[in-house]
């Protein structure tokens, strides 16, 4: 499991980066819109969603962001 928590960590410290130099807002729009322009729902199942998808869940990765607007 710890491979699994390191990858996520440096997810959020890649996004955590990227709010820090570009509006975090505008991070949140753009990750919103390259989900539903790929098709990817929103809302989808954690176990398959850890299993199979690259990326942590947009909503987790939105969430985050959140908190990181000025």
């Amino acid at each position: 499991m710890q491979p699994l928590f390191e990858w996520v960590s440096r997810e959020f410290e890649a996004d955590a980066y990227a709010a820090s130099i570009a509006d975090a807002g505008a991070l949140i729009r753009a990750l919103v819109k390259l989900e539903t322009d790929s098709g990817s729902t929103l809302t989808s199942d954690p176990l398959y969603s850890a299993y199979h998808d690259s990326h942590p869940p947009a909503p987790i990765r939105v969430a985050r962001l959140a908190t990181l607007l000025r």
